[in-house]
């Protein structure tokens, strides 16, 4: 339920205006096959040997995201409670998390995390502790997600908070308890405001995602070095990784772009 009738809805105007970067998308892929099928050598043994690496990028990055998005509302939602300790604790979090480099972060949970594990098992003698191994891609989604979240909780705060107090109090008056009025009410419409924003923390992630190569995960920029290693061709290698990371970007762009103008409010 949303009380502003304005927002309630989609626009349902037809016959926008195209995404003329439809036609950029298009000519990356172009030319991507015409490498391919002009010079397969090297350019489908890249594509080959980088396969199972690009199916890694794109689902770590999914589910990542989705823990993103989650997590990423909780702290927001502690963030403007009216709860000091929650704030503290969130404001804490956000301020260290953005303030330390995401390959840092990435190195800790893979090299550091597990040695703390073990530390608390030798002295508390717990053998399951003391026993830890750590998951490559599970520690990259670790930390992804706990440091995107820092980033995607100012999004949804800036999003609830331009979201008129009017609203929250008219939900209130009709008998809504704080949780309902969040669910039914200011979410709906602030999750239309930072549509934008969102679909650049998207973008974002997915083009970071490439340093959780540092941390033992065959993702598309591993496999890409591992294949450079292995053939010493970098511009061919680098320039069909680069041209598949477009793709991917571009892609992202275009269905961000169709979700604003689906879900635009209309004025």
């Amino acid at each position: 339920m949303i009380l502003s009738r304005k927002a309630s809805a989609p626009s349902t105007k037809k016959g926008g205006t195209f995404d003329r970067w439809w036609f950029l998308l298009a000519a990356v892929v172009a030319l991507i096959l015409l490498l391919i099928f002009t010079k397969p050598d090297p350019f489908m043994r890249i594509l080959l040997y980088v396969k199972a690496g690009l199916w890694t990028t794109v689902s770590l990055t999914g589910i990542s995201f989705l823990l993103v998005m989650l997590f990423g509302l909780l702290v927001a939602l502690c963030r403007i409670s009216k709860s000091k300790v929650l704030v503290g604790i969130s404001t804490v979090y956000v301020e260290v998390i953005r303030g330390i480099p995401l390959m840092v972060q990435l190195i800790f949970w893979y090299f550091a995390f597990p040695s703390v594990i073990q530390g608390i098992g030798q002295a508390l003698n717990i053998q399951s502790f003391i026993d830890f191994k750590t998951n490559a891609i599970s520690m990259a989604i670790l930390g992804l997600t706990i440091c995107y979240s820092a980033y995607m909780s100012e999004v949804y705060r800036a999003g609830i908070q331009s979201i008129s107090r009017g609203q929250m109090e008219a939900a209130r008056s009709l008998g809504m308890n704080y949780l309902q009025a969040m669910q039914h009410v200011i979410l709906p419409q602030a999750v239309r405001v930072i549509l934008p924003p969102v679909g650049n923390e998207f973008i974002t992630l997915l083009k970071d995602s490439s340093l959780v190569s540092v941390v033992a995960v065959a993702d598309m920029t591993r496999r890409g070095r591992e294949f450079m290693a292995a053939n010493f061709i970098p511009i061919q290698t680098w320039t069909m990784i680069a041209l598949l990371y477009l793709v991917m970007t571009l892609l992202a762009g275009r269905l961000v772009a169709y979700m604003e103008r689906r879900f635009k409010m209309e004025k």
